[in-house]
């Protein structure tokens, strides 16, 4: 396996990983599902394509067709991470509001209309701003890392 997709591959890893202590902060308790699931501090996406580009950028240059295709490619995965997939978060959170409040009217909780919906929609599908600037900014620091290792080696 190439140096670049080793590189882009450890980099959501490590982005995945940080998830853990990050929400162990934020909340109080471990949870090492966290690891598995999409949406959060940082964003392993924006991380992994960063990393991706500023690797190719530093090892082939950013005038190649190798930087525009992962920057293109980087950007799109961005914008969707943020923008369609925490659209789709926040429809889920709505949906959700919505069953339970449908359960308040019934104002009976044994109604088997609502047994059958045992689980609640993912609502945490993709990224606040803030977390996809997060995994870019990550992705870089360990694109240039990699680049700086291969050269040593």
């Amino acid at each position: 396996m190439n140096r670049a997709l080793k590189t882009a591959l450890w980099t959501i890893a490590f982005a995945q990983f940080l998830k853990i202590p990050l929400k162990k902060w934020e909340t109080g308790k471990w949870c090492w599902a966290h690891f598995f699931e999409t949406g959060g501090m940082p964003s392993s996406h924006s991380a992994g394509v960063s990393s991706l580009a500023t690797f190719i950028a530093l090892k082939r240059g950013i005038r190649t067709v190798d930087f525009a295709l992962a920057a293109l490619f980087g950007l799109i995965v961005m914008y969707d991470a943020q923008g369609v997939r925490r659209q789709a978060g926040e429809l889920a959170i709505r949906l959700n509001e919505l069953a339970e409040d449908v359960m308040r009217l019934e104002q009976n909780p044994k109604e088997t209309l609502y047994e059958k919906k045992q689980a609640r929609l993912r609502e945490r599908l993709g990224h606040q701003p803030i977390e996809v600037v997060g995994g870019a900014l990550l992705g870089m620091a360990t694109g240039f890392l990699s680049y700086v290792f291969a050269r040593k080696s």
